[in-house]
């Protein structure tokens, strides 16, 4: 009755089953996979979002393709404020802008504008798993391309070239990736780019954590890159800390021809769905200017984590962290004694502080375990100590 791209296990994995069974005890859980910021304890101003909703001109529908042409601006305006600091040069254009309902949607398209029936999309690995399900429902098919790791992440080119077949369609880049929170390198990024031109291939860019970055300057973004095609996807979930507003957007860029073909095609897609609503698209700009001063609250609470996180590390010898360069994860590194799942597990069950195992994100080998860097300060901190206390007495 059903269809195949929709026959996945739902089966609850071993790790499902122990954090429902830990719940259903009553058992305080400490969680250190917290992501949502709407639920970490953010102050947010709640008068200005509400305001900035109550446009008298939500009560009129006005259907346009590619979304406002008044937010479609604001997000040109948020670009135009990145390349300001971080000295890029020329600006990305509102008509090739294009505005979806969360970035999953965005990728829906991309994958429905480059993609026949399966087509393969290069991804990179560690990363996102959400990919996979997008991939099925799409009916695309995915091939990773490995991630290294060695005083800092890298990509593998020979891994990457080699899994190019003649039915890659794109080379799909998580900058800064989820979650290893790399950036791409300048010289990785033109290297990617000149393989995209070679091969008639385009660049996908997630930049949803483009904004949170360790060091103190702006890294640059692909919504300028015009080397190849290169469709460029954030929102406001990330950017603003509102992922309930559903808002996102695809910026496309490229050789003219290219980019103006695929911005066409894209626009008779969006025009199929009209999925994003009048009143957040309408509070745009607000939404965007308040995400600076929610940024700020949120690297305030990496960086504190992080502090709280790396003096315990130098208390004991057996976990150590990956470096990393943005987002808002962390990586550690444990003795590779179980596998991660199983490892997540013990700690729920003897801990009752839950962590995300690392081959949830298609890490290549055991040992890694991956903790969120914006969760609630005290939680944090009891959740790490005891996580470590454990982790330094597993024979």
């Amino acid at each position: 009755m059903f269809a195949r791209r929709t026959d996945w296990k739902l089966e609850p994995n071993r790790f499902a089953r122990a954090l429902d069974a830990h719940r259903a005890g009553g058992v305080e859980l400490l969680d250190l996979t917290a992501s949502n910021p709407t639920t970490c304890g953010f102050v947010y101003p709640d008068r200005e979002i509400l305001q900035a909703l109550a446009d008298r001109r939500t009560l009129e529908y006005v259907p346009e393709s590619k979304g406002m042409r008044s937010a479609r601006e604001a997000v040109a305006g948020y670009y135009a404020q990145r390349i300001g600091h971080g000295g890029g040069r020329g600006g990305v254009d509102p008509e090739r802008i294009i505005l979806t309902a969360g970035t999953s949607e965005a990728y829906s398209y991309i994958f429905r504008l480059l993609c026949e029936v399966g087509d393969e999309i290069l991804v990179p690995a560690p990363s996102y798993p959400l990919f996979e399900f997008l991939a099925d429902l799409n009916d695309v098919r995915l091939s990773p391309y490995p991630l290294l790791y060695d005083h800092g992440w890298q990509m593998d080119f020979a891994a990457l070239r080699a899994g190019i077949t003649p039915r890659t369609r794109a080379i799909l880049l998580v900058n800064p990736n989820n979650p290893t929170g790399s950036f791409l390198r300048a010289e990785e990024a033109a290297q990617l780019s000149k393989l995209c031109a070679e091969r008639e291939m385009a660049i996908v860019a997630d930049e949803v954590f483009l904004d949170f970055t360790a060091e103190p300057a702006a890294q640059p973004t692909f919504a300028l890159h015009d080397a190849c095609l290169t469709f460029t996807l954030s929102g406001l979930s990330k950017i603003s800390a509102l992922p309930q507003m559903k808002l996102a957007w695809v910026a496309v860029n490229g050789p003219d021809k290219q980019a103006q073909a695929a911005v066409e095609r894209m626009e008779i897609i969006a025009d199929t769905y009209l999925s994003t609503g009048t009143p957040v698209q309408l509070a745009l700009c607000k939404l965007l200017e308040i995400g600076r001063d929610m940024q700020v609250q949120l690297k305030s609470r990496i960086a504190a984590n992080l502090t709280r996180l790396d003096s315990w590390l130098l208390a004991q010898k057996e976990v150590t962290r990956l470096q990393r360069e943005g987002g808002w994860y962390g990586i550690l590194r444990a003795p590779a004694t179980r596998a991660d799942e199983d490892l997540a597990v013990a700690v729920l069950e003897q801990c009752s502080v839950l962590v995300h195992p690392g081959q949830f994100f298609d890490f290549p080998n055991g040992g890694y375990l991956v903790i969120s860097l914006i969760a609630k300060e005290r939680e944090f901190e009891e959740g790490v100590r005891r996580l470590l206390a454990f982790l330094n007495t597993q024979p």
